[in-house]
């Protein structure tokens, strides 16, 4: 039988193997899994992972460590470099060594990071997902919508312990120019895990309030550059692109903008630069209301000036077309005076004709010219007969002549 071995001799041959066949140091694309620190120790352990670009299912896997004074300078070296948490998910470029212990195994320890490599991936990331939005046709949405001319109403969505929203409120509210605005926090979380879904949170209790506000304002004051991973997700993006009031950041940095600020309204860089860009706008608009007051008041000099002259001009008119008019007048009377006294000589012949025709109408339906004819009027208690049933037995009846009366008495009536 062969000589045997045990378990720690295989060990310490397969350590003695891997130190002879791998002495020196490799760069290695990873991507960090179950990232925890030891506390007491200082010590980072860590899974190095790698996965199928298809399937996503893991095809590597390999135990890492990162000794505690490496890592108090690589995390902070990572951290400020890239604006990411030093966190499981991310993609790393590490440089490491391999080590194999006959107790714990196969692992690597992490001497170096290239942080450019990471930042190259986080840059991927945001391009994708900005590719995303734009093919969804809202990229640009909330850029396109129109500012409010005096925006005063401002919903703010920041921590409420953070010093720069009070940075933010104290500059607006003292401003120089006393200019008035209303302003109301909605707290969020503005770091860690949870900022997009408590910022999505506060989005929605504005929304529901949507008439009592100009403009949106999100800002964080302070704070490390790797707590904004959580202002690079798709669904925050796509809710404040999409958002129906214009949305301002201003959450402290000045490296590459996030995906937050890339579909804002308007980035800047700090708190306060947000609240000096509202004072901006409201000087615009008290300029503009000062040039659109001058020019009202010079155009009603203007037009002062040429309604003077115009009045001047129609006073040196007046008394010549007053002398015109009433020369006209005076003709026009003297016309219509003669044609009057035309018109009354006429109207006066035609009457005199037409009383004189009317004269011998009467004259000639006159009782006495009928009487003189050789007629008669006969008579009963003073009623002129007309038939002889307004005649009874024993009236008396007068009957008048031309020349005299004749009183008789009804003896007989024949029908």
């Amino acid at each position: 039988m062969k000589d045997t071995l045990t378990l720690l001799e295989l060990n310490s041959l397969a350590r003695k193997s891997l130190e002879e066949c791998l002495p020196d140091t490799y760069w290695i694309q990873a991507e960090l899994s179950e990232v925890r620190v030891n506390q007491s120790s200082g010590h980072c352990y860590l899974e190095l992972v790698q996965k199928d670009s298809q399937t996503n299912y893991l095809i590597a896997k390999a135990r890492g460590i990162i000794w505690a004074n490496v890592f108090g300078f690589l995390r902070p070296f990572f951290e400020d470099t890239t604006g990411q948490k030093f966190q499981s998910g991310i993609k790393v470029l590490v440089e490491v060594s391999i080590h194999f212990h006959e107790l714990y195994g196969y692992s690597l320890v992490i001497e170096n990071i290239n942080p450019e490599y990471t930042l190259g991936d986080l840059a991927l990331h945001r391009k994708a997902i900005l590719a995303q939005l734009k093919k969804e046709g809202v990229l640009n949405l909330n850029k396109e919508l129109s500012f409010p001319l005096l925006p005063q109403r401002i919903a703010v969505i920041s921590s409420a312990t953070a010093a720069g929203y009070d940075d933010f409120r104290n500059q607006l509210e003292q401003n120089e120019q006393g200019y008035s605005f209303y302003i109301e926090l909605f707290p969020s979380i503005m770091q860690g895990d949870r900022v997009e879904s408590s910022i999505l949170s506060s989005l929605d209790a504005i929304l529901a309030r949507l008439d009592e506000f100009d403009v949106v304002i999100i800002i964080r004051g302070g704070g490390a550059t790797s707590d904004l991973s959580g202002f690079d997700t798709y669904l925050l993006a796509a809710s404040c692109a999409q958002y129906p009031l214009p949305i301002i950041t201003g959450i402290g940095h000045e490296r590459d903008d996030t995906v937050l600020d890339s579909v804002a309204y308007k980035r800047v860089k700090t708190p306060t630069a947000a609240a000096e860009f509202l004072l901006d706008c409201m000087d615009l608009a008290a300029n503009q209301l000062i040039t659109l007051s001058n020019k009202i008041r010079e155009g009603a000099k203007n037009l002062l000036v040429i309604e003077k002259n115009r009045l001047e001009l129609f006073q040196q008119r007046i008394p010549r077309l007053a002398n015109a008019l009433l020369s006209n007048n005076k003709i026009n009377l003297t016309g219509l005076s003669s044609r009057l006294n035309q018109s009354i000589v006429q109207y006066l012949s035609t009457e005199k004709h037409r009383l004189s025709l009317v004269s011998q109408s009467i004259k000639y339906a006159s009782p006495e010219f009928i009487l003189k004819r050789g007629y008669s009027l006969t008579t009963c208690n003073g009623k002129i007969i007309k038939s002889i049933s307004d005649v009874s037995t024993g009236d008396v009846l007068t009957t008048q002549f031309k020349d005299g009366f004749v009183e008789s008495k009804v003896n007989d009536i024949q029908k």
